[in-house]
């Protein structure tokens, strides 16, 4: 029996659609990676720290134009500490992502920056095969591990910089459900960008202090906001739209290997074999973990 024409559309649109959402993820994580690597060649004028402090502001000033958080009335004593517990996370996970960048390549920073909220969602499972998913990924990290071939290894500090981020970052996202049970989603995230800002803004002032005010940082900051924060959080709503959970997680499971390649192709960091044989191991582990997971 030949498919009705209307079913025939609907599939039709269905495939669009997802399409549309893998486009817009991968685009996503794309921006977020090219505003790092354009990120990382300010830091000889205003350090990791001033970079932190113009994404963060400039990031809290565009989605308060956006969403216009003041217009939700007046956060209750549980909200604010959900907030703020939010917000901090968020700018701790910035400033020693830039921190972990300024001494390590880019793909490598993320590989070991994703193992936060791959521990943590391993936290949450009781299966036996993400046994294997985590010796993977501690495999990948251990052929970062200098074992006699000084060329591949990573920076000790680099390292602790980028598994601390990591630990901001699942603590953003716990601290992230927290606040969404209580906030709308907008309203949370303008709020929480804003106190990332205050969090952030006095160790950038610190450091750089009038430099961040010159055209020569400010210019470059706003594009790094909008690469790292306005444009791809815009993506990411219309990704969520058109997928299931699982599926968009095993998409950002790339964001390693795409990290690598815009380090390569806009800031000219070589890799070796066995640190993107690493960065793979990760990758792979944080997919097969999400893409085995029973639950939505």
């Amino acid at each position: 029996m030949p498919t009705p024409p209307t079913t025939e559309r609907r599939t039709d649109r269905q495939s669009r659609s997802v399409l549309v959402a893998v486009a817009a993820i991968i685009l996503a994580m794309a921006s977020v990676q090219s505003g790092a690597a354009y990120g990382k060649t300010l830091f000889s004028a205003i350090g990791p720290q001033g970079v932190t402090a113009l994404r963060t502001s400039f990031g809290a000033l565009m989605l308060a134009a956006v969403w216009q958080p003041w217009r939700g009335g007046r956060l209750t004593g549980g909200q604010c500490r959900a907030v703020v517990a939010y917000g901090v996370a968020l700018g701790g996970m910035n400033l020693l992502f830039y921190y972990a960048i300024s001494r390590l390549p880019l793909g490598i920073a993320v590989a070991i920056e994703f193992t936060g909220p791959f521990t943590l969602a391993l936290m949450n499972s009781r299966r036996p095969s993400d046994i294997l998913w985590l010796a993977l990924a501690l495999a990948g990290l251990a052929a970062l591990v200098p074992m006699g071939d000084l060329s591949s290894a990573v920076d000790p500090l680099g390292a602790v910089f980028a598994l601390g981020a990591g630990i901001f970052w699942a603590l953003y996202i716990y601290f992230g459900h927290r606040v969404a049970g209580q906030l709308p989603g907008g309203r949370a995230s303008a709020l929480g960008m804003g106190v990332a800002a205050l969090v952030t803004l006095p160790s950038g002032i610190g450091h750089a202090g009038w430099d961040l005010l010159g055209l020569a940082v400010l210019l470059p900051g706003l594009a790094v906001a909008l690469l790292s924060s306005a444009i791809p959080y815009s993506l990411e709503m219309v990704a969520l739209k058109r997928l299931p959970p699982r599926t968009f997680g095993v998409l950002m499971s790339l964001e390693p290997a795409l990290a690598a390649l815009a380090g390569t192709l806009l800031i000219s960091e070589v890799l070796t074999t066995r640190q993107l044989a690493a960065i793979a191991c990760v990758i792979c582990a944080s997919a097969g973990s999400t893409a085995s997971s029973r639950h939505r």
